[in-house]
């Protein structure tokens, strides 16, 4: 199930047996995530009558979504992704159509969403992370596993600009509910036809592997450093978005020039991400992951300098840039870091550090907004990605002698990324 090319790009990655029929298939179920949120507090809203309720029950959903994800990821490491997705798949999307239905009308109890919702949550499916698990199954050149994880990334990206969209078409037909529904339809059609896939499929569970040889359950220090950048990095991100609409607001501009904003924010980092998985780095995904960082941090610090709504989105847009890199070579260090049985749960930590350090960062921001000027709270969003490059680059020390062992795949996953002198 493996597959290299001698000439590693975009294209040769989506020649690879199954690629594009797995790919399409998580993608399907993960534009899910970007119809659900929206679709959910509209419909709260809708039912309740009550911001302050779809506010709070959109916070426990989102709670229990991310912080249960490294739980459920272990499940997809301990059982394989077919036994453990279909059931938590078919479940989470029996939750979403219960609530739709309990909240289809105005005057549905408080009470019923909430629960309904709390539950949904913890069985949200982490197709993200089983997806970067299984493009480093079918694919062990390590540059086009870059670009893998980099389209990855973008298309994700994408999907999440996207959802809001079609929410906005389906709430022009029907009650916010049914875009509910929707999501529902999405999320169990695309697990499905993921896990139909012969290539993940033949993903076996860590159990089946246990016999190679017992090693560490977890990647220690490796692990724990990229997902420290990735919480900084989601900081920042979480940070921004709230400073941004306080900016347009100080300037008498309208929601639509947030949304602008925010999208350059999000071409950025599409281009980055795209950009970055196209050029063979002679760095060390280790070594990269730093500056990255760091790049962020100093580009939101020059974005409290703007004056302008224009200053501001060029300047926003150089800091997407550095996202999608950053978080990407989060992932693959992350990838190398975990012992064979941990990929899943290594991609998860790292998605669930990125979506609490946006939440903490959102919040943050709310309590700075009105104490400081805008320029220092633009600083001090940038300062969070750059304090958790320099706790990476503090915290490196050499690999252990066990460290060329990572992967279940003979060792050779750790080999390619510890040379310096190939490509990251």
């Amino acid at each position: 199930m493996s597959a290299s090319s001698s000439r590693p790009s975009y294209a040769a990655l989506l020649r690879v047996p199954h690629a594009r029929r797995t790919f399409l298939a998580a993608m399907t179920g993960r534009l899910s995530y970007g119809l659900v949120s929206l679709a959910m507090m509209l419909t709260t809203t809708r039912a309740t009558g009550s911001y302050a309720v779809a506010g709070t029950v959109m916070a426990v959903f989102g709670a229990m979504s991310v912080f249960l994800s490294p739980a459920r990821a272990a499940l997809i490491d301990r059982y394989g992704a077919r036994r453990a997705l279909i059931p938590m798949a078919s479940l989470y999307a029996g939750l979403l159509t219960l609530f739709a239905v309990t909240a289809w009308r105005p005057g549905a109890p408080v009470a019923a969403i909430g629960a309904v919702a709390v539950a949904a949550g913890a069985c949200t499916p982490p197709l993200g992370p089983t997806m970067r698990a299984v493009w480093g199954e079918m694919v062990r050149d390590e540059r086009l596993l870059r670009r893998a994880y980099s389209l990855d990334g973008v298309v994700e990206e994408i999907l999440f600009v996207s959802g809001p969209l079609v929410v906005g078409a389906v709430v022009q037909l029907a009650p916010p509910a049914a875009a509910v529904a929707l999501s529902a339809l999405l999320v169990w059609s695309g697990t499905l036809a993921f896990v139909s896939s012969p290539v993940v499929a033949g993903v076996r569970p860590a159990a089946a592997r246990a016999a190679r040889g017992g090693r560490r359950r977890w990647g220690g220090r490796g692990l724990a450093r990229p997902v420290v950048v990735a919480a900084g990095v989601g900081l920042s991100l979480g940070a921004v978005d709230l400073l941004v609409m306080a900016f347009a607001e100080q300037h008498r501009h309208g929601a639509g020039a947030v949304a602008w904003v925010l999208a350059a924010l999000s071409l950025g980092s599409a281009l980055g991400g795209l950009l970055n998985g196209a050029v063979d780095w002679r760095a060390a995904p280790e070594a990269r992951l730093p500056l990255l960082a760091g790049a962020l941090g100093l580009t939101l610090l020059g974005a409290g300098l703007a004056d302008g709504l224009g200053t501001l989105a060029v300047a926003v847009a150089c800091a997407g840039f550095f996202v999608a890199p950053a978080l990407t070579t989060a992932y693959l260090t992350a990838d190398a870091a975990a012992p064979p049985g941990f990929r899943t749960r290594a991609g998860a930590w790292v998605n669930t550090a990125v979506n609490a350090g946006s939440s903490v960062g959102a919040a943050g921001a709310g309590l700075l907004v009105g104490r400081l000027p805008l320029g220092p709270c633009f600083a001090v969003s940038g300062a969070a990605a750059l304090v958790a490059a320099l706790v990476y680059v503090r915290n490196a020390r050499a690999p252990r002698p066990d460290a060329d062992a990572g992967h279940g795949a003979d060792g050779a996953w750790s080999a390619v990324t510890e040379g310096a002198q190939l490509p990251g």
